[in-house]
């Protein structure tokens, strides 16, 4: 369930432009002019903890890897457990699309 509080036209808006972007390419121009460097390896940063975690890592391994303070590693955790589905969704869809590129 998405929390109620996120909604706005404005994030529709955002979503509906990420929704349109075509590649990879347009991914790294768009995000570019949208974030800061740092933001996006922020983002970036949390979606790899996400991954990590959802292979099996552990703290300590995420963190050396990654650099993420150990508060990071428990928010994506938390999300991961507690969270919309989010991160599962599109783990779930990534490791589909890797099946199906490597049968």
């Amino acid at each position: 369930m998405v929390n109620e509080k996120l909604r706005s036209s404005e994030t529709d808006r955002l979503f509906e432009a990420v929704l349109s972007l075509r590649d990879r390419e347009e991914c790294y121009r768009f995000f570019e002019d949208l974030c800061t460097v740092a933001e996006l390896r922020e983002l970036s940063q949390r979606f790899e903890v996400a991954c990590l975690l959802s292979e099996g890592g552990t703290y300590h391994e995420i963190v050396a890897r990654t650099g993420a303070s150990t508060a990071t590693v428990s928010r994506v955790k938390r999300a991961l457990e507690y969270g919309a589905d989010g991160y599962k969704l599109v783990l779930a869809r990534m490791a589909a699309g890797k099946a199906r590129r490597q049968a």
